[in-house]
């Protein structure tokens, strides 16, 4: 077995909620762009998003799968580093309406966080204003 290279990005990214393993930018992330045509994307677990790339990932081995939008062939994904499943990859659809997602991510919700929400500083300042008098 060979030695694991973890690749680290830069910006606001989505990380493995296990691990914290970067695995995708949030610049990739497609199913916002689709959320004004109502697409939204669902797992067994919750909600899911669709990505156009993907980092630190092992692919799993390609199967047939019936899914709320029909027949596809996917792939599991899992964290190069922890081995979690965190989702999965479409490799073709049968559908025609379907074809946007071939050789797109799915990354699940549950299973990931927002790097963003977790670089922010865990403290708190506040910011009411106090004389010296209000010390005392």
């Amino acid at each position: 077995m060979g030695r694991i290279f973890v690749i680290e990005l830069e910006g606001r990214t989505y990380k493995c909620k296990f691990c914290k393993t970067h695995l995708a930018f949030a610049d990739d992330l497609v199913s916002r762009v689709f959320f004004l045509q109502a697409r939204t994307f669902h797992c067994r677990r919750g909600k899911a998003y669709l990505f156009k790339n993907t980092v630190n990932i092992i692919l799993g081995a390609s199967e047939e799968r019936l899914m709320l939008s029909g027949m596809h062939t996917v792939a599991d994904i899992f964290c190069c580093c922890c081995g979690q499943i965190v989702g999965w990859k479409y490799e073709a659809a049968r559908e025609k309406s379907q074809k946007y997602k071939e050789g797109k991510f799915v990354l699940e919700r549950g299973r990931i966080i927002d790097g963003f929400d977790t670089d922010v500083s865990e403290f708190y300042i506040d910011a009411r204003l106090m004389s010296d008098a209000e010390d005392v």
